[in-house]
């Protein structure tokens, strides 16, 4: 027996009723054609997309039985257990209880309500009634003498006010914070000994009561009675429900009706033996049902769903449905709470039919047929969404591994393996050919196949490329192929083939291979998938994304914002994003940031991360295999997971980014640790030099771990401080005055929420900083200035006269020391002079040779040091001239030393007078001397050595001595790029003297 739809009377089959009800049935059609497309466009996915979420008391709840659920209007969800209040903001749970302060009566809680102004009613096990006003205030209206102390099980308020309460076998009672409780005990004829959990108050005040002996029902009159006898629903558990709509519903039995004009409409009849224990109508108007041992039930455009078998939910009764402001289902059980919530992601995965939830490649044929390759074989989606399995077997009689997937252009599927060479299928799955070792196919991986324009079928294989071509597998072996493993493949619009390796890239073109190094460029090796967009190859890489265009390379990758290194597959979808695999989850832009990031006109892309809390299987995507993600003809983008097949329609990303950002509160405020009450009217007031520290959280149950902050303080902060994930935020020495908090929340990538959450405070100034008491103090110190400025008069008249008198004895003194001091100073002043005198001519020995008047090795080395760096800095020409007196040694062996010093003196004399101003001659040690000659070429420093050779060589009698003859051997150099630095350049100098020694003395020898 299947669900029916409504249409069956229990009552008033009259034919002016019939009319009426053809008349409603009518218009509604009407409506429903009119309002087709937004309906189509809000309809809830399949019970099946929905991604559930588990807390048990492992997860911080006190007690796993959770009796009723609310959501306040700041966002607060708040749970009744039977060991306390809980409230949750979406990370963490807050329990109130008896302990706590402020406290509750007792643990044990039995309903709870929220009331038009956004205060929390809630009732507990001992006919306690506590209220939370929306300002934090608590108000407790405890069980009187002439009230049950027994559990409420359900409250409701009617449109006067008054809080309606269902007593635990025991009856029902009003409240109103005037007359207190006001209790109905119940007739002795009524079934309310037996009370359900369910009370509802209709639109005309009148109160439904569900009990395990059918319906009661509260007039107007104050009458306790049981629901009119032609409902048909006096026997078994029935129960009322009011939907957000107004409508009332009965629950009895295995039926659901809707009472119209105070007439029962069947609407459904739900097969098999269930008892259902909660009912809840959500924005779609889908109904969920709660049973007592059968789970979660939705009826909806997709008929009567079950939760999917396996899930490991919490067990028990379902006892409290709620559908909170973004649109989840809450579920309290007795053995836990969980959550159902739409998401962005559908995934499929051995339960729907699946070889194997380690997916490697996907692929839709042109008859839009879905082909799923994975671990555990082939798979082809079926009309009715499941998939089954395609007879695809190796000679040992397993399924093979498929890693693969193309079809030419005479409708076969060809089918890449690990290990199992490559399957050629006919249209229906039917095996027409396996190439494998016997026909030439290389042994290993086939991790890619394409089909060029001619109907040719290359496959990608550990041992480089192979050409099928009929019966024929032969390697391409052109000069440049390679010859190692291959992991992607792909034809671009001119045909030629772009092959990627775990070495780069090479591009088969018609006469040639082309090499495309990605390792210059972010260090990129392993090519995991091609797609051309335009005129340009988008390349998926173990480095980010490269771009090929007009024959250069580009990139982006972690660099340029990229959230992983690896990825596998870029797939462009038709509304301008961009959706790339990778092992941490799917990432998803736009292909005009891509663009301009890798032409060098914006730094960073902007990426959306997508994994398993978006509804994926699992946020490992597959890669090295092809195709492993594609965009369908329908416009969806699939995905090939570790855990599954993913898939997501890019119509449904905007209404998800659209969604509202969450809004604000403020937690807990503490003052150097202690917790204050912060909530109402009133404003705090904060002593001076405390430590404020304030927590706060975005009311959002979706990705509340992303949500990010933002806060601003009145009275201290300009403009808005980011805070990212950070919850909490900590003033420390505010000064004295009025503040203001202000605390915003947003979603990734989403604006930020105009519901903010605002506190105002004050810090209270220290004593000392109050204005009467800086008045009086101020006073105080005006009157000791005062007395202060006439004693110092009196001290200053005093004075003045005691310095007179020192002054006149001071003063003969003074001009005794003058004269005294103006002799020592005449005395100073010549001795300085000799010591500047000496220091001058010590200066001047240690720079200059005793012998010749020259500068000596440390006056040269010191000139050669500076005008070297002047070069350098300047560019200006430096040569250096290195001299060695010929045969010297013989003139002081057979003239004595004596010549030997005459014949240096004149040989300094020669040199000097062949020098200019700018020319540094220096003895350097011995008969050896030195010619620094600035801004001098090479040419012109040959030159100089030339004309100092004539010079010696006209010389006569040297020293005086008749016939002797003095000449010289030069080694010069210019100083040159290589000299690093002064000795670089003395050394290359002295080599040229050494060689001019070697050839004969004499000369000069140019280094």
């Amino acid at each position: 027996m299947g669900v029916q739809g409504a249409g069956r009377r229990l009552a008033g089959r009259h034919p002016e009723h019939h009319i009426g009800r053809l008349l409603r049935l009518g218009v509604l059609w009407l409506l429903l054609l009119l309002a087709s497309p937004l309906v189509a466009q809000t309809v809830a996915p399949p019970l099946r997309d929905y991604a559930i979420d588990v807390w048990t008391s492992r997860n911080g709840l006190p007690h796993n039985s959770l009796r009723d659920i609310a959501q306040t209007p700041e966002g607060h969800l708040w749970f009744a257990t039977w060991e306390g209040l809980v409230r949750y903001n979406g990370l963490d749970f807050t329990v109130f209880d008896r302990s706590t302060r402020p406290g509750l009566r007792d643990n044990g809680i039995g309903g709870l309500l929220v009331d038009r102004q956004g205060g929390l009613w809630i009732s507990d096990s001992r006919g306690n009634v506590t209220y939370r006003s929306s300002a934090g205030q608590w108000r407790v209206w405890e069980h009187q003498a002439n009230t049950p102390e027994v559990l409420i099980q359900s409250m409701q308020m009617d449109s006067q006010g008054r809080l309606w309460l269902l007593y635990e076998g025991k009856g029902i009672a009003y409240l109103t914070p005037e007359t207190g409780i006001v209790y109905q005990p119940p007739p002795p004829d009524l079934p309310l000994a037996m009370s359900f959990t369910k009370l509802v108050v209709d639109a005309q005040d009148r109160v439904w009561i569900g009990t395990l002996d059918g319906l009661v029902l509260r007039d107007n009159d104050g009458e306790l009675k049981r629901a009119p006898a032609e409902w048909g629903v006096d026997k078994g558990l029935t129960w009322p429900y009011r939907a957000p709509d107004g409508a009332l519903w009965i629950v009895a039995g295995e039926r659901l009706y809707r009472v119209e004009d105070d007439r029962l409409v069947l609407v459904h009849s739900l097969p098999g033996q269930l008892h259902m224990t909660a009912m809840l109508q959500d924005r779609h108007g889908d109904i969920w049902l709660g049973t007592e041992n059968q789970g979660l039930l939705r009826i909806s455009s997709h008929g009567l769903e079950r939760l999917p078998a396996g899930l490991n939910l919490p067990g028990g009764r379902v006892v409290s449905l709620r559908e909170d402001a973004e649109g989840s289902i809450w579920v309290g059980a007795n053995g836990g709470l969980y959550r159902l919530r739409e998401t962005l992601f559908s995934s499929y995965t051995e339960r729907d039919g699946l070889s194997g939830d380690y997916v490697r490649t996907v692929f839709e044929d042109r008859d839009r047929r879905l082909w799923v390759g994975s671990a555990s074989g082939l798979d082809l989606q079926t009309a009715d969404g499941r998939f089954r399995a395609m007879p695809l077997h190796n000679r040992g009689g397993k399924a093979a591994s498929v890693l693969s997937l193309a079809q030419d252009p005479g409708g076969d599927v060809w089918v890449g393996t690990f290990g199992d060479g490559v399957y050629r299928l006919r249209a229906d799955g039917s095996l027409r050919h396996n190439y494998d070792a016997a026909d030439g196919m290389p042994g290993g991986n086939i991790r890619a196949i394409s089909v060029d324009p001619s109907g040719v079928v290359w496959a990608g294989t550990q041992k480089g490329v192979v050409r099928i071509d009929g019966a024929r597998v032969r390697v391409a072996n052109m000069p440049g192929m390679p010859t190692g493993l291959i992991t992607a493949l792909e034809h671009d619009h001119q045909g030629n083939l772009w092959i990627g390796t775990i070495e780069g890239i090479r591009v088969l073109r018609s006469d040639h291979v082309q090499a495309i190094d990605l390792a210059p460029m972010g260090g990129g090796r392993s090519v995991f998938g091609f797609h051309q967009i335009g005129d340009a190859m988008w390349i998926s890489s173990d480095r980010g994304l490269y771009r090929w265009y007009k024959d250069r390379l580009s990139r982006v990758g972690l660099e340029q914002g990229m959230p992983v290194d690896t990825v596998f597959q870029l797939v462009p979808d038709r509304l301008g994003n961009v959706w790339i695999s990778s092992n941490r989850g799917v990432l998803r832009t736009d292909m005009a940031t891509l663009n301009a990031v890798a032409d060098g006109r914006a730094p960073r892309v902007t990426v959306e991360r997508y994994n398993e809390i978006d509804g994926m299987a699992n946020a490992q995507a597959n890669g090295s295999s092809a195709p492993s993600a594609i965009l369908r003809q329908d416009g969806s983008f699939w995905v090939v997971t570790a855990g599954g097949l993913s898939t997501v329609d890019p119509q449904r990303l905007q209404r998800f980014r659209e969604r509202p950002a969450p809004p604000a509160a403020i937690e807990n405020v503490q003052v150097d640790g202690a917790p204050v009450h912060w909530e109402g009217p009133e404003r705090n007031l904060i002593p001076g030099g405390r430590r404020l520290a304030v927590s706060f959280v975005g009311l959002s149950y979706l990705m509340s771990d992303r949500i990010r902050y933002r806060t601003r303080l009145e009275g201290l902060d300009a403009g808005w401080v980011e805070r990212g994930p950070q919850r909490s935020v900590e003033y420390v020495g505010l000064p004295p005055g009025d503040y203001t908090l202000h605390v915003a929340a947003s979603h990734p990538g989403g604006a930020w929420g105009q519901q903010e959450a605002v506190w105002s405070f004050t810090v209270e100034p220290f004593w000392w900083q109050r204005h009467s008491v800086q008045a009086f103090i101020g006073l105080l110190l005006l009157g000791a200035l005062v007395a202060l400025y006439r004693f110092l008069l009196q001290q200053y008249k005093a004075s003045n006269l005691r310095l007179a008198r020192r002054v006149d004895e001071a003063t003969f003194d003074l001009q005794a020391q003058t004269v005294h001091l103006q002799a020592l100073n005449q005395e100073k002043t010549e001795l300085a002079e000799r010591l500047a005198r000496q220091a001058e001519a010590f200066e001047r020995q240690a720079r200059e040779d005793a012998l010749t008047g020259l500068a000596n090795r440390r006056g040269f080395d010191e000139t050669l040091a500076r005008d070297f760096a002047r070069s350098q800095r300047s560019g200006h020409p430096l040569s250096l001239v290195v001299l060695d007196i010929d045969h010297f040694k013989d003139v002081n062996d057979t003239y004595s030393h004596s010549i030997g010093d005459l014949v240096l003196k004149e040989v300094a004399e020669v040199i000097a007078a062949a020098c200019r101003d700018s020319d540094l001659p220096a003895r350097t040690g011995g008969e050896e001397f030195a010619l620094l000659l600035n801004d001098t070429r090479l040419e012109e420093a040959a030159q100089v050595c030339a004309r100092l050779r004539g010079l010696f060589h006209d010389h006569p009698d040297w020293a005086g001595v008749k016939g002797l003859r003095v000449t010289f051997s030069a080694g010069l150099v210019e100083l040159a790029n290589d000299d690093r630095t002064p000795a670089l350049l003395y050394q290359r100098a002295d080599r040229a003297l050494y060689r001019a020694k070697s050839d004969g003395r004499d000369r000069t020898s140019i280094g």
